[in-house]
C-alpha cells in the first residue's frame, strides 16, 4: 500500500515543490549516487533526495532511511508522514536542537533557526511551512514528542536498517551515540534470568538449567556480577554443561573457573570433571582459576572479545545483530589474517556468504605460501558458489590450480609439492564437481563444460583414497554435464 504523504507529493507538484524548498525532500531527485541495499535484505526504495546529494529512502514499505553524501545513514522515522513532521517542524538549520531540551527550549531553538532561515534563504518560511504541514495534514504535535520520535528511530537503524555499498559491500557509518551496544543486548536475558533466580524464581532456575543458550547467558552474567550466593547456581549449570558436553565448552571452563575462585573442597571432583583432572584439591582449584580468569576471563565487559558476543547472539537467534557487527568488524580491519579468518568463518556461519566471500578476498591476497593461497582460494570458491556468482568462484579455482601447478605450469613454490596426495588435493577437486553441478543447474552450460574438464583432470591426478571418495560427487557431475544439450557449431 502507498504510504499517504508519499502519494500526496507524487500528486500534487505544489506540495511538492514546498517540500523541497526549504525543507530539502525533493520526490524529484529520488536516486541514489551509487547502488545501495539493507544488510537485512528488507525492500529499499528512494522516494526523495536533499541538495547535498543525499538521499531518502522507503525500507519494507513504511519506515524512512536517510543516507547523506558522508557515508553515514539513519532511521529517521516510521512513516514518510513522521519523517516530513520532523524535516518540517524540526529543520535542519536549527542546529541547536537536543534531547536535553524541554518544550520551551525547543520552541525557542527552532525561532532562532527559522530566523537565521528566514534573513538567509526563505523570507516566506512560516506561509510555507503552514501551507505544507495544512495540504499534508500533519499532525501539531509537541516538539518533545517529535524530537523523541526522532531520536527513537535513529537508535533502531542497527539491526534492520544498516545500509551497504552493493558493490564493495561496505556499511555506511551511524554516529557512534546510536550504534548498538552488542554486549548489552546479548546479556540482557541472562541478567534478567539471573536476577529471578536469585529472588529465588525455581522456574526460571530449572529454565536455565536445562537450555544451554540461557545457561551460557546466565553464566556470563554472573561472570561480571560475582555473588558467592550464586555457588550453589552454578554448580547445578556445571553439573549441566559436564553432562551434557556440548560443543561449546567455553561455557564449561567458565563456570569450572567461577566455582574453583571459591576453593571448597567439596567441588573438587565436579571440577576435576569439567577440567579433565587439571585441580586435585580446594586450593589448587583457587590458584587453577585465579590463573585463568586472568587469561580469559575477568570482570570487564569492554576487554571481552566481539566474537563472545557475536557467537552468543548467533545462538540466541539474534543472526542481523551479528551481521551487523561483523560487517562493522570487517569495514576496519586492515590487513591482520587471523582477524580476516574469524570474520570469514563468522560470516558463513551466520549464512552471509557474501560479506564472508568479501573477508576471504582479502585473507587469500595476505598469504605468502602457494600452500595457504591454494586452501584459502578453495574456500574462497566454495562462498562465491553459496553466493551465486559461480564465474567469481570459478576464478577462485583458477587461482587454487595455479598456485599447485594443477593446470601443467609450476607450482608457485615448494610447499605444495605433495599436494595432490594430501586433503588439500581432494578439497580443491570436490569443489570442482561443486561447482560443474551448480552451474549445470544454472543453465551456464560453458562454465559446467569447463570446470568438469579440470575435475578430470584432478581426479587423475589425486591419491586413489580421495577420488574414491569423491566417487558418486564425479558419477553425478559427469551426467549432468552430459545432459547439456551439445554446444552449438
Amino acid at each position: 500500500m502507498t504510504d499517504r504523504v508519499l502519494e500526496l507529493l507524487r500528486t500534487r507538484p505544489d506540495l511538492a515543490e514546498l517540500a523541497a524548498f526549504p525543507f530539502d525532500f525533493d520526490v524529484s531527485r529520488a536516486y541514489p549516487v551509487e547502488g545501495v541495499h539493507l544488510a537485512s535484505g528488507a525492500s529499499l526504495e528512494p522516494i526523495a533526495g536533499d541538495d547535498t546529494g543525499g538521499t531518502y529512502f522507503l525500507c519494507g514499505g513504511t519506515a524512512v532511511l536517510h543516507a547523506d553524501s558522508d557515508g553515514y545513514a539513519s532511521l529517521l522515522a516510521d512513516s514518510v508522514g513522521e519523517a516530513l513532521e520532523i524535516l518540517v517542524r524540526l529543520p535542519a538549520w536549527c542546529e541547536d536542537v537536543s534531547s536535553e531540551l524541554d518544550e520551551e527550549g525547543l520552541l525557542a531553538a527552532v525561532r532562532q533557526g527559522d530566523d537565521a532561515a528566514r534573513e538567509e534563504f526563505a523570507p516566506e518560511l512560516d506561509a510555507q511551512r503552514a501551507a505544507l504541514i495544512s495540504g499534508l495534514g500533519l499532525p501539531e504535535r509537541p516538539l518533545v514528542e517529535l524530537h523523541a520520535l526522532s531520536e527513537s528511530a535513529t537508535r533502531r537503524t542497527e539491526p534492520d536498517y544498516v545500509l551497504l555499498n552493493s558493490d564493495e559491500l561496505c556499511a555506511y557509518e551511524l554516529e557512534e551515540p546510536f550504534r548498538q551496544s552488542l554486549p548489552d543486548i546479548v546479556l540482557g536475558p541472562g541478567r534478567e534470568t539471573l536476577e529471578l533466580i536469585r529472588a529465588g524464581d525455581l522456574g526460571a532456575r530449572e529454565e536455565t538449567a536445562a537450555d544451554p543458550v540461557l545457561r551460557a547467558g546466565v553464566l556470563r552474567a554472573a561472570q561480571y556480577d560475582r555473588r558467592d550466593a550464586d555457588l550453589p547456581l552454578l554448580r547445578v549449570l556445571l553439573e549441566h554443561e559436564c553432562g551434557e558436553r556440548t560443543e561449546w565448552f567455553e561455557e564449561r571452563w567458565l563456570a569450572a573457573v567461577l566455582i574453583g575462585l571459591h576453593g571448597q573442597d567439596g567441588d573438587v571432583p565436579l571440577l576435576r570433571s569439567a577440567t579433565d583432572g587439571q585441580v586435585a584439591d580446594g586450593a589448587e582449584a583457587v590458584e587453577w582459576a585465579r590463573a585463568e580468569d586472568v587469561e580469559r576471563y575477568g570482570q570487564d565487559v569492554a576487554a571481552e572479545s566481539q566474537f563472545t558476543w557475536i557467537e552468543l547472539a548467533r545462538r540466541q537467534g539474534r543472526i542481523e545483530n551479528a551481521r551487523v557487527a561483523l560487517i562493522r568488524m570487517l569495514d576496519d580491519t586492515g590487513p591482520d589474517a587471523d582477524r580476516l579468518r574469524r570474520l570469514s568463518r563468522a560470516l558463513e556461519r551466520i549464512g552471509d556468504y557474501g560479506q564472508a566471500a568479501r573477508a576471504q578476498f582479502n585473507l587469500l591476497s595476505l598469504q605468502d605460501t602457494a600452500w595457504d593461497r591454494a586452501a584459502e582460494a578453495y574456500v574462497l570458491a566454495r562462498l562465491q558458489r553459496y553466493k551465486g556468482d559461480l564465474p567469481a568462484a570459478g576464478r577462485a579455482l583458477e587461482r587454487a590450480r595455479a598456485a599447485v601447478g594443477a593446470d601443467g605450469a609450476p607450482p608457485e613454490d615448494g610447499t605444495v609439492s605433495e599436494w595432490s596426495r594430501r586433503g588439500l588435493g581432494r578439497m580443491i577437486t570436490e569443489q570442482h564437481l561443486e561447482l560443474t553441478l551448480a552451474a549445470v543447474e544454472a543453465g551456464d552450460a560453458e562454465l559446467a563444460r569447463a570446470t568438469m574438464a579440470h575435475s578430470r583432470r584432478l581426479l587423475s591426478t589425486i591419491g586413489k583414497g580421495s577420488a574414491k571418495a569423491l566417487s558418486q560427487l564425479s558419477t553425478r557431475a559427469k551426467w549432468s554435464v552430459a545432459g547439456l544439450r551439445p554446444p552449438r557449431a
